[in-house]
């Protein structure tokens, strides 16, 4: 039985996006993404592979869209729906992540066993933004803290919540 997880970090306002970009540069968030991702599936919708356009090393990538011509570039599988995303990724591992965007953040929770979320300490304005998920039936756990430095404008905390 495979695990579904959700992977995210978000303004204190619940922002996560400005312009089709992520609104922070956090090379130390970036690793604990990395980190906790490597080797597993993930997930995403079409919006969000094309901000970067490119495969996540290390990690079977499915793209969800519903246009039936559409290409990616080589090592991304392609999905009509999430349901679609869940069968592949299921053959490959048991932990499944979600990477995006907020439609599939909001379809996949009900799904989800465990939200990696990241707290950015910063009120960003953007023009994406994602829901406030009820946790209150949740075990949340710190994973990480970080300070601002000379390469990340923003000190963060990583949060691991799981069902029950």
């Amino acid at each position: 039985m495979s695990r579904v997880n959700l992977i995210y970090a978000r303004a204190k306002n619940y922002c996560i996006g400005v312009d089709g970009k992520l609104p922070w540069h956090l090379p130390k968030e970036f690793s604990w993404f990395k980190k906790i991702t490597m080797g597993c599936p993930v997930i995403m919708g079409r919006r969000t592979y094309e901000d970067h356009k490119s495969v996540l090393p290390g990690r079977l990538n499915i793209v969800i869209t519903r246009q039936k011509d559409y290409q990616a570039v080589e090592g991304i599988h392609l999905a009509a729906s999430l349901e679609e995303a869940f069968e592949l990724a299921k053959k490959e591992s048991e932990d499944i992540f979600v990477i995006g965007g907020v439609h599939f953040f909001q379809t996949a929770f009900p799904f989800a066993d465990r939200v990696f979320e990241t707290v950015v300490d910063a009120e960003i304005d953007g023009d994406s933004y994602i829901p406030t998920f009820d946790f209150s039936q949740w075990q949340s756990s710190e994973l990480a803290v970080s300070e601002p430095d000379e390469k990340n404008r923003y000190g963060f905390t990583v949060y691991e919540r799981k069902r029950g």
